[in-house]
């Protein structure tokens, strides 16, 4: 019986189509024989608590640009860089001879000016002198102790002083300089406490308050973990970003944190139980994540999953998983769902490419 062109150019695609399907199915295949040795884990609750990461700048406790307060020349230099001062301490001296000869005769004008004063005060007690004359004299020697204490005053503007205990940083004078009150004496940061700046994004604001436990960590420092707590939530958010600024404190008294520095800032919240699990046991393709949980007959199914805070490597479970639940933690790469999994002998490793799947123990 003949057939007509179209009917066989149905037939032919309808055997493609056939092909392909059988193909497909083939390379599917059902899963293997053999269980895959993968590592597992029982879900169970255990201690959690949620962190913010961001990204702080650190500043000292105070911190100041060290300058003169006159123009003059630099007659003594009292420290040297990177010098630890206490309050007070004396930092640089600046010639003053002009200033103290006016103070010796500021003071001998005093001198002058107050015995006549007393002089007059024994007299007006007797009345031989009118009482404007002794009101007048008075106010001579008020004048005459004005002008010692502003001479004083002046001397001492010639005196560099630290105005808080901290580190010294590069010296910048020399003595013979002639400097000015924008000529850069040397800076001064107290950092036996220091605080890291970063923001919270306004929708973890609730999370954030004074006297929450803070961690920072820096690439200075590998490995090193600082320990402080939040002392200061701004008042106002950024209309731009939508963020509130944060102030932690954190003790430094061994002065390895330095103004400056960019420290990534963990903020912790309160302890509770949660669900959590290793972070290489999720799945992520594409928007979905999964999990491959094991069923009673040792064979593996996927479960989407909602995930919640991550850190340290773990990951908390909102959605998806209940307690007493087997997962597969190590091994996902390996698994399609249907598939039968065992669990590698402790420190056992992932098996190489080509050998035997361990067998069942059992």
């Amino acid at each position: 019986m003949s057939m007509s062109p179209r009917a066989r150019l149905t037939l032919a695609m309808l055997l493609v189509t056939l092909l392909a399907a059988c193909g497909n199915e083939q390379a599917k295949g059902p899963p293997p024989a053999n269980p895959i040795p993968v590592t597992t884990q029982v879900v169970q609750p255990s201690a959690w608590n949620n962190s913010l990461q961001a990204i702080g700048n650190v500043t000292a406790r105070e911190s100041v640009t060290l300058t003169s307060k006159v123009s003059e020349v630099v007659q003594d230099v009292h420290f040297d860089s990177g010098d630890v001062v206490a309050k007070g301490a004396p930092l640089v001296t600046l010639r003053g001879d002009s200033q103290q000869a006016a103070l010796v005769a500021a003071q001998a004008t005093y001198a002058e000016a107050d015995q006549l004063y007393r002089r007059q005060v024994s007299l007006a007690e007797r009345q031989l002198v009118a009482r404007a004359s002794l009101d007048s004299q008075k106010a001579i020697r008020d004048a005459a102790l004005a002008r010692v204490q502003q001479t004083r005053a002046d001397i001492g503007d010639r005196n560099v002083r630290a105005p808080f205990s901290g580190v010294l940083g590069l010296r910048q004078v020399s003595p013979g300089a002639l400097i000015t009150p924008t000529t850069v004496i040397a800076t001064l940061d107290d950092i036996s406490r220091v605080y890291a700046d970063f923001q919270v994004p306004e929708a973890a604001l609730a999370s954030v308050e004074p006297g929450n436990q803070v961690t920072g960590t820096t690439v200075a420092y590998p490995g090193r973990v600082f320990t402080g707590n939040v002392s200061t939530v701004d008042s106002r958010l950024d209309p731009a970003s939508r963020a509130v600024n944060v102030r932690a404190d954190f003790p430094n008294p061994d002065r390895m944190l330095r103004p400056g520095m960019l420290l990534e800032v963990r903020a912790l919240q309160a302890e509770r139980q949660a669900l959590v699990i290793p972070e290489i046991a999720v799945v992520q393709v594409g928007r979905e994540t999964f999990v491959y949980r094991v069923k009673q007959d040792d064979s593996v199914e996927q479960v989407s999953i909602r995930v919640g805070g991550r850190h340290d490597g773990k990951v908390e479970i909102l959605e998806g998983l209940a307690s007493g639940d087997r997962i597969v933690v190590d091994g996902t790469g390996k698994l399609r769902p249907g598939a039968k999994v065992v669990d590698a002998p402790p420190g056992a490793g992932p098996p190489a490419a080509g050998a035997p799947p361990a067998k069942a123990r059992g």
